[in-house]
């Protein structure tokens, strides 16, 4: 017979969170690591509070709201308060019961901010790739390398002359500009909004935009991200944080790094050899120079197999940029947005290792 559309209000529920999520649930397995993780850094956050005044919002749950947000595409911290007030599968991998307030988003950018000032982020990522579990999934010889450019929240129009000549003429943030042959270049102007943000572009052909630069660094054997940086962008950007990552990996055994065209420069290659690292990065030949890649490199087998698999590393970066909301970033300053850029690239790992882990 037809149910009648009634609605049953219900003063009092005796039904756990954990009920309500399916136990076969992918989050079961990434908050089980998350938890894991966090606990290893209690002594971090404990460095970061008073021991007196009011309770704030304990960083375990923000972690978590914050890793939500990049999973589920939430665009703003004020959105994703609204959904963990309705949503029962937010509140239960947050640690929020039914019944627990929801915190004000001022007050919770205000506690996210004490979080990247400890640099916390760098910390979480190492906390969850040295779990037992996730370690046997990594490799400690293959790498790969890449860079991206993240758009800052910052319009063209902020980007004036350093001197001051080149004001509108009218009032206001959004008075007209005419750009008609002002030559603009990062020596002599600057962003009003956010001045660690450049004028940059990927690509010959593409439009410059203010940004930043975003760099990862994979390990071959599953594709996880193992670091990530992000710096001002420069033409010289890439290669030098690549560097850097790569003289930081630990152990002194020969590694290999694969890495695209734009990484075939001199000193990149130099570099890599004298931190002993093989070079296996796609030759750049479209110049008149020539590729720094000899037959020395490419007639080993593992240089065509590093060729294949570090174009993995595009699927991170464009994992973050549109699923986590790192396109353009919603912050200001490189301290803030280098911060949201590692915690996403923590996320991308996360939601991997569910899979990853069951296969294993």
């Amino acid at each position: 017979m037809r149910g009648e559309d009634r609605r049953n209000e219900l003063l009092f529920s005796y039904v756990r969170l954990d009920s309500r999520v399916p136990r076969s649930h992918p989050l079961r397995v990434i908050r089980r690591i998350t938890d894991a993780a966090l606990a290893s850094l209690s002594e971090q956050f404990e460095a970061l509070y008073s021991e007196v005044g009011r309770p704030s919002v304990p960083p375990e749950k923000l972690l978590r709201a914050l890793l939500v947000q990049a999973f589920y595409s939430v665009r703003s911290e004020r959105q994703l308060m609204e959904q963990l007030n309705y949503n029962l599968l937010f509140r239960w991998f947050v640690g929020l019961s039914v019944d627990d307030p929801v915190w004000d988003p001022t007050v919770f950018s205000k506690n996210r901010d004490r979080l990247v000032e400890g640099d916390i982020a760098a910390e979480f990522m190492a906390a969850v790739l040295n779990l037992p579990e996730v370690k046997r999934l990594l490799s400690s010889e293959h790498f790969s390398v890449d860079g991206t450019l993240i758009q800052a929240w910052a319009s063209m129009k902020s980007f004036r002359r350093k001197d001051g000549t080149d004001q509108p003429p009218g009032s206001g943030r959004n008075a007209a500009r005419d750009f008609h042959g002002e030559r603009r270049s990062n020596e002599t102007h600057a962003s009003t909004t956010d001045a660690d943000a450049r004028l940059a572009k990927k690509a010959t052909g593409k439009e410059a935009k203010l940004a930043f630069a975003g760099h990862l660094l994979m390990e071959n054997h599953n594709g996880l991200v193992v670091d990530a940086r992000l710096t001002m962008a420069t033409g010289t950007a890439e290669p030098e944080a690549a560097l850097e990552m790569l003289n930081e990996v630990p152990g002194t055994h020969q590694i290999t790094t694969g890495a695209d065209k734009a990484y075939d420069t001199a000193a990149f290659v130099a570099g890599l050899r004298e931190i002993n690292v093989t070079p296996h990065v796609a030759q750049n030949i479209s110049g008149h120079r020539g590729s720094n890649i000899d037959g020395r490199t490419t007639r080993h087998p593992g240089y065509r197999i590093s060729q294949v698999i570090r174009k993995r590393i595009e699927e991170a970066n464009a994992w973050i940029k549109s699923v986590a909301g790192m396109a353009q970033t919603k912050h200001r300053g490189l301290l803030r947005v280098r911060w949201m850029f590692q915690l996403r690239a923590v996320a991308y790992d996360l939601i991997r290792l569910p899979k990853l882990l069951a296969s294993g």
